[in-house]
């Protein structure tokens, strides 16, 4: 989680010196989700996001030197530089992708559901994607097939109770997002998504059952961005008191840190160690990303057409 935090920092960091360019969606406070869903994966289990992709992709043990290189529009990205913060995969870490377009993962991630069923390789996706999505058809199409299929496919809503910049009590009737299957006989679980510990928990559980050929299951995680929604989001729509209550009460960082404390699972120089070694890897990821070459011109004309 400190790891992706510090990262996102960095990110904000080097968006505002214009070394970033175009669309930058941080992950900032919503750390926990991800680092407890995939603490409970299996190698075999594919993930799939939405354009709020960082901390996915850190997650999923792809390297920090090629994802911010790819922010910088660099030759040594894991798009080579065609992709930007929103369009960047990783095939040997089973990261599918963030996508630009909101509910277009869902489909997708419910087509990797598929390719797991198919083969019988025991894999099962997880799909993430915000509140800001579920109103989209596609989505409930998604979930029609995946029911129908009995598809192993986990659908993770992460809830930042923002789309954009209008609050979910002014977009959707209902607001319990994770009785959004029901319709199609899906079940659905609310978690407090800003404690790693209740996401992994609850993780285990429902990915043994979309594992056990039980279909797909709907996981509404409780979290909240600290950040607007993107950098040129200055998100005049909530308070800076809304903010600091729901960052000095649910921090997901702090609040392991002091359970670990507590605990006395390690000390305060430990976790300082780990702290100064995730800013020594985020600052190894910026320099590379620096000094990493702009794409050669060629590059527009690859990765266009795969021979069949």
């Amino acid at each position: 989680m400190l790891k992706i935090r510090r990262f996102e920092e960095k990110a904000g960091q080097l968006y505002g010196m214009g070394l970033i360019g175009g669309f930058c969606h941080l992950y900032i406070g919503q750390e926990a989700v991800v680092v407890g869903m995939q603490a409970a994966a299996k190698p075999q289990d594919t993930v799939i996001t939405s354009y709020r992709d960082h901390g996915h992709m850190l997650a999923c043990a792809m390297d920090p030197k090629g994802v911010m290189a790819e922010l910088t529009g660099r030759a040594g990205g894991y798009s080579k530089g065609k992709g930007g913060s929103m369009h960047m995969f990783s095939r040997e870490k089973n990261f599918f992708g963030g996508h630009g377009i909101v509910g277009a993962q869902v489909p997708i991630g419910t087509g990797l559901a598929f390719g797991h069923k198919y083969k019988k390789d025991g894999g099962v996706c997880m799909a993430y994607f915000g509140d800001g999505a579920i109103n989209q058809g596609q989505v409930y199409e998604s979930f029609n097939m995946a029911s129908l299929w009995k598809l192993p496919v986990v659908y993770v809503i992460e809830n930042n109770k923002y789309g954009m910049g209008t609050s979910i009590e002014r977009a959707s009737s209902t607001t319990d997002l994770y009785h959004r299957g029901r319709a199609h006989g899906i079940p659905g679980r609310q978690v407090n998504g800003m404690d790693v510990q209740e996401v992994r928990a609850a993780a285990e559980d429902v990915l043994e059952h979309a594992r056990s050929a039980k279909g797909p299951y709907i996981l509404e995680m409780m979290t909240y961005r600290y950040r607007g929604h993107s950098m040129s989001d200055p998100a005049k729509y909530r308070s800076k008191e809304e903010v600091s209550k729901v960052r000095s009460e649910q921090d997901p960082i702090d609040n392991l840190k002091t359970l670990i404390l507590k605990r006395k699972i390690v000390d305060e120089a430990a976790l300082k160690e780990i702290d100064r070694e995730v800013k020594t890897l985020v600052s190894e990821a910026a320099q590379f990303a620096q000094s990493s070459p702009e794409p050669d011109p060629g590059e527009l004309y690859t990765d266009i057409l795969i021979e069949a």
